[in-house]
């Protein structure tokens, strides 16, 4: 079951990292490469840090979702609520380009 939540996390993932800029893409995909566990963990727990004093300037609560984002790679537990999340934000995202 965790394998497939994890499959189908790889698919959106994969899925926006096409949709963003270049530079972004390519990011993404370093990060998410099991090579880079050692880096993805550090800069999780940075962002949902930072993103926990989102008032200051600079830092922000978008930054909470990011780091969970990329925790997810590495703990199983939060795949399935990603993924619906993800899955959310996509119909979401959908139904309010076609009304535009």
């Amino acid at each position: 079951m965790f394998d497939r939540d994890a499959q189908r996390l790889d698919r959106k993932l994969d899925r926006l990292a096409q949709r963003l800029p270049r530079w972004a893409g390519r990011s993404l995909e370093w990060v998410r490469s099991p090579s880079s566990r050692w880096v993805r963990l550090p800069l999780a727990a940075l962002l949902i840090l930072g993103g926990i004093v989102g008032f200051l300037p600079v830092l922000g609560f978008w930054m909470v979702p990011l780091g969970i984002l990329l925790l997810a790679q590495d703990i199983p537990l939060l795949r399935r609520p990603v993924l619906r999340l993800l899955s959310w934000v996509e119909r979401t995202w959908t139904r309010w380009k076609r009304r535009w």
